[in-house]
């Protein structure tokens, strides 16, 4: 049975009160129908995954197409949906205040907002005003009655500035601004892990792996981890699958092996069923 979004909301606070859950990443509404099938209880969207789809890099898409593609994938599952909603489409806390206001509209049951800036010579906010514009998301959350998830990211290791104590510091800033969980894309190390675990306690730390890790699931939920992320890597997968796939072809040769049956994904999303 369709769950509400406020239903979609409150089973997503749940999944973040104890233990540590996989939230994998769809890029488009096939594969977002396709994890439903396979158990997960939320699901996350990818800027990144979402961006190549469209023959864009990641940060590319403009705030009107971000919106379109969360109601998508929203309508098209049952099951809660985080938004990866980028810096919020805004240089001020006003402009990411309405950009948040549109994206719950959405339905999304959380969305987090990172404190990148796109300008290489200077890629992150300061702190004051990343700390501003979570305040101001947060505002925007309660105003539309408070039940979506606030989720503050520090971007410094993906910003080429890997300060350990710096993003720390951030994490705990954005959590007394009123975020409701935590994100450093990028920290690795079991150290770095329970380090930014043990800062924001108790709240919830999100935590991104990647394909070079070798952490297992029971590993990061011994480190305190709440929830686990992995980008674009589903999307990277299936992009590798594909150009060797399409090079394959390129080169004189009919190489599809590991693709999946026409008949099998015809019955995966035969509405009719």
């Amino acid at each position: 049975m369709p769950r509400t979004v406020a239903e979609k909301r409150a089973a997503f606070r749940a999944l973040h009160t104890s233990g540590c859950f996989v939230l994998p990443n769809p890029w488009d509404v096939g594969s977002a129908r396709y994890l439903q099938t396979l158990g997960f209880q939320a699901l996350a969207t990818t800027s990144s995954g979402f961006a190549w789809s469209t023959g864009h890099a990641d940060n590319a898409m403009p705030r009107d197409a971000i919106l379109a593609h969360l109601r998508a994938i929203v309508d098209a599952t049952d099951l809660p949906v985080n938004a990866d909603f980028e810096n919020g489409f805004g240089r001020d806390p006003d402009e990411v205040a309405a950009s948040v206001k549109l994206a719950i509209e959405t339905g999304v049951a959380g969305l987090s907002i990172e404190d990148s800036t796109g300008d290489a010579a200077a890629p992150l906010f300061p702190i004051d005003v990343a700390v501003q514009r979570v305040s101001a998301a947060r505002r925007a959350i309660d105003q539309s009655g408070g039940d979506t998830l606030l989720v503050g990211r520090a971007e410094n290791f993906f910003a080429g500035q890997p300060d350990l104590d710096d993003a720390i510091a951030r994490l705990k800033a954005y959590a007394a601004a009123g975020a409701d969980c935590l994100y450093a894309p990028g920290i690795q190390t079991r150290e770095q892990i329970e380090a930014v675990v043990a800062a924001v306690a108790p709240k919830p730390v999100n935590l991104l792996i990647g394909s070079t890790s070798d952490l297992t699931l029971q590993d990061v939920a011994a480190l305190g981890v709440r929830r686990i992320s992995v980008g674009g890597g589903l999307a990277r997968a299936a992009w590798g699958g594909f150009m060797h796939a399409a090079q394959a072809l390129a080169d004189g040769r009919f190489d599809f092996s590991g693709a999946t049956a026409g008949t099998k994904l015809n019955e995966l999303f035969d509405h009719r069923a």
